[in-house]
């Protein structure tokens, strides 16, 4: 591939993305806007659709990813190993900046982003990424801040029962009659230009007080991620055109959901929003450049 036509390739994937996101914090600026009730919709309805249509399609055999599901288990974990003593050497508590070291953006940006580097036939995959990091979020995650997280309310969050059922689908042949899969899946498309609106929305907002914080984390965040992803491919490698896809996974940027999780549990909160903000917009350089790496 020409170096014009990749230039092309890359700005093509990402300046839809980055344009959406613009259109959500425009508009909040323009209009108070709150995303509450819209955001929880969207995680109650839109994304466990998409999980749950994407697994139940005939052509979805999870045991073919099982090694991008170890993969991408092993950059989520491996990068809060090794923040671990950069937290305790800045001063920082590990509970505020552990998790969006080790939670990425694998869902309203990581998953558009995989269908328009890659194209269409690559979404179970940019959902199996997702669906690690995200189940991992809810179970580890939830832990390192708060222990006396109840395994029950895990197991019945929406998107953990969409997997559970998508899995059975998945192990069992089974196939929908058309009437379902259809708004099933009309409602499983809503999700992704809603979570990056959200995105943008949630920008406006943001406490830039500790922009320092969020400078290191935001270079940190994809560092961990890409040294993590580098070991393991020499300890287990898998092939090219999936390590590729694990590389662009590491080098995202810190989730959103680290900022809601961390209002929630009131685990400095205004630290961790610093470190999402930056941290996605310091992916405006680092996910064009390993996108041209891995094109």
């Amino acid at each position: 591939m020409e170096q014009s036509e990749l230039l092309s390739r890359t700005f093509d994937t990402v300046f839809p993305l980055v344009f959406v996101v613009l259109v959500g914090f425009l508009y909040a600026r323009w209009r108070d806007t709150d995303m509450t009730i819209a955001n929880r919709i969207n995680m109650d309805v839109f994304v466990p659709a998409l999980i749950f249509s994407v697994m139940a399609s005939g052509s979805f055999h999870v045991m073919q990813y099982k090694g991008l599901i170890l993969g991408a288990a092993v950059i989520v974990v491996g990068s809060g190993l090794l923040a671990w003593p950069i937290a305790k050497f800045m001063g920082v508590s590990t509970k505020t900046l552990l998790p969006p070291m080790m939670f990425n953006n694998s869902g309203n940006l990581g998953i558009p982003l995989m269908v328009l580097a890659f194209g269409e036939s690559v979404l179970p995959i940019a959902v199996v990424l997702f669906l690690t990091e995200n189940l991992l979020h809810f179970t580890l995650g939830m832990y390192l801040i708060n222990p006396k997280t109840k395994l029950k309310s895990i197991l019945t969050m929406p998107m953990v029962l969409a997997t559970i059922f998508g899995l059975l689908f998945s192990f069992s042949g089974w196939s929908m009659p058309v009437s379902l899969s259809v708004p099933i899946d009309m409602l499983g498309q809503i999700s992704i230009p809603l979570m990056l609106f959200a995105l943008g929305v949630r920008m406006k907002d943001v406490d830039l007080t500790n922009w320092r914080l969020g400078l290191w984390a935001g270079v940190l965040c994809p560092l961990t991620g890409l040294i993590a992803a580098l070991i393991w491919q020499q300890i287990w490698p898998v092939k090219a055109e999936y390590f590729a896809y694990l590389l662009v996974f590491a080098c995202l940027p810190p989730a959103v959901l680290n900022y809601i999780v961390s209002e929630l549990f009131q685990q400095e909160p205004n630290k961790v929003a610093s470190m999402v903000l930056i941290g996605n917009l310091i992916s405006l350089v680092t996910i064009p450049s390993i996108l041209l790496y891995v094109l």
